[in-house]
Order: C-alpha cells, then structure tokens, then sequence
C-alpha cells in the first residue's frame, strides 16, 4: 500500500520563507511526474509545480521566480522550496505522484499560511 505523506507547512510572515516535503512510503511501480497543488479555502484545488525526472520542471506563473520543486529519487521524496511568500499563497498544499502506470498517489495535505 502507497502511503504519501507532506510536511513541512505553518504560519510564516509575508515575505518569509517555507520548505515543504513530501515523501511517498510503499512501492510505488516507477514515477513518471510529481506535482504540487494548492487549495485556498472557498477556491478549487490548483496545480503549482511539476517535476519529471530530477531537472525537468515547470512552475504556474504565480509562483514562477519564488518557488523551487526538486527531488530526491532515492528517498521518494519531493520538496517544495516556497521564498518571498505573501498572503495569497495561503492555501493547504498538497502532493500527487503519478507512476508510470498512470495511476494517482495523493496526499493529506499540509497547511500554509502566510500573515502578519
């Protein structure tokens, strides 16, 4: 059984600085991409960040110059560096492995939030 899990969310100061992890436990047949999605509370879940492989990424313009997905195969883990954080990046962030099967790994989501 595939069990993912996220860390690292909390209260931080507009213009602060948060590093979220997620970590995949389980066997999971190979990774073909991981992502990160958001929720503001009222607001549809929406996709932040792509990594396929280790350097091959891709950002929602919002985020783009602020935000750093990477990822450490060996561990099955992936972390989301968040800098120059502001209010409306307030949201529960979660991540999605999807395998090379195509088949969906979620998580339970960690909260961040981002006020003064």
């Amino acid at each position: 059984q595939v069990e993912i899990a996220e860390s690292g969310g909390g209260l931080v100061l507009p213009g602060g600085s948060l590093t979220l992890s997620c970590a995949a436990s389980g066997s999971i047949f190979g990774i073909s991409s991981i992502n990160w999605y958001r929720q503001a509370p009222g607001k549809q879940r929406d996709w932040v960040a792509r990594i396929i492989g280790t350097d091959n990424t891709a950002y929602t313009n919002s985020v783009t110059g602020r935000f750093t997905i990477s990822r450490d195969s060996a561990k099955n883990a992936v972390y989301l560096q968040m800098n120059n954080l502001k209010p409306e990046d307030t949201a529960v962030y979660y991540c999605r492995f999807t395998s090379l099967g195509h088949r969906d790994y979620w998580g339970q989501g960690t909260q961040v939030t981002v006020s003064s």
